[in-house]
């Protein structure tokens, strides 16, 4: 993803035509970008008016029925007390016209929103090719990520993917070690070798990547792989890469063990854990280990990408790369 923080008048033009230039690149005609580009103007003119700024995070995203891009607005401000409200033209709680959100939701294809009273909020809109439906479209994404590059660095070090086999879902995040270019390189190595490698148990898998990268500066690696019908996890990790499965009730951390993939990796093996109606999160060390859901109402029935993305808004450490990687508890085939 590429971030936009916007915190002045100014930075609302940046975040514009980087929505504009990745619909551009993703295909889009002239028209469809356009509406990506209204849309993203009026989310990070938003941000400054209501919550004294925030970040524009803009990507893409493919799921069962529809690709595109997707525009992230993530800020710590008031909240919004009344979320239904919010979608229609002529709602403002800042003396406006309010036409910003109910354009937003004109203008996207899907539009999702959290928030909390003091403790901000998030919301994600989508944008495919084509004129936008009448009516919201539900999202059947089973997963959702936001991964995003250190303050001062363009590119990622970290790399992460998802496989699908019927009903069993498989995430993997790599954290080459370090950042930059050279981190990148570890991670998407570690992306590649998985990609071969997928169909095989979580530790053989682990097993063939710590081999793939031992002409890389190495990186730390965890897999989760969920059968959805039967709530079953089977999770392994070399390194810092931490996984974790939340329900209503705890937090449950996965084990991974000492190494860095390609390097030193004493022992590789899996772990079996139950999801329990709960959601699955691994996440790269860019994401400080302290984080937790408890202070947001409803957040685990969200869109995978908004969990992530209240993790990474509230928890990233800034200092290294971060990636968020979240099966849903609605995941669905």
């Amino acid at each position: 993803m590429i971030r936009v923080p916007v915190t002045e008048n100014s930075q609302v033009s940046e975040a514009r035509r980087t929505a504009a230039e990745r619909a551009e690149r993703h295909g889009f005609g002239s028209v469809d970008a356009g509406r990506v580009a209204l849309a993203t103007t009026e989310l990070a003119t938003n941000l400054i008016k209501h919550a004294g700024g925030g970040d524009i995070l803009v990507g893409g995203f493919e799921e069962p029925d529809g690709a595109g891009i997707e525009v992230l607005a993530l800020d710590r401000g008031r909240g919004i007390d009344d979320l239904s409200a919010c979608r229609e033209d002529g709602y403002s709680t800042a003396g406006t016209n309010g036409h910003g959100l109910g354009a937003v939701f004109r203008q996207a294809h899907t539009v999702e929103v959290v928030s909390w009273r003091d403790l901000g909020t998030g919301l994600m809109a989508r944008f495919e090719p084509g004129t936008p439906p009448r009516a919201n479209k539900p999202s059947r994404s089973a997963w959702g990520v936001v991964s995003v590059p250190m303050d001062g660095e363009t590119v990622c070090g970290d790399g992460w993917t998802v496989s699908r086999d019927g009903t069993t879902l498989t995430l993997m995040v790599a954290d080459g070690l370090g950042h930059g270019p050279a981190a990148a390189d570890a991670a998407n190595e570690a992306v590649r070798v998985f990609g071969r490698h997928q169909g095989h148990r979580v530790a053989t898998v682990l097993d063939y990547i710590h081999g793939g990268l031992r002409a890389t500066r190495g990186a730390a690696v965890s897999i989760a792989r969920i059968a959805e019908e039967t709530g079953a996890v089977e999770f392994g990790g070399i390194g810092n890469v931490a996984g974790a499965i939340v329900t209503p009730t705890a937090t449950r951390r996965m084990v991974s063990l000492p190494g860095t993939a390609g390097h030193v990796a004493r022992k590789i093996q899996s772990f079996d854990y139950q999801r329990d109606d709960g959601i699955v999160v691994l996440h790269s060390d860019g994401l400080g280990s302290s984080w937790s859901l408890d202070r947001y109402p409803g957040l685990l029935n969200a869109h995978p990408t908004l969990i992530a993305a209240v993790l990474y808004r509230d928890f990233w450490r800034h200092r290294d790369d971060v990636t968020v990687l979240v099966a849903g508890r609605g995941a669905a085939p």
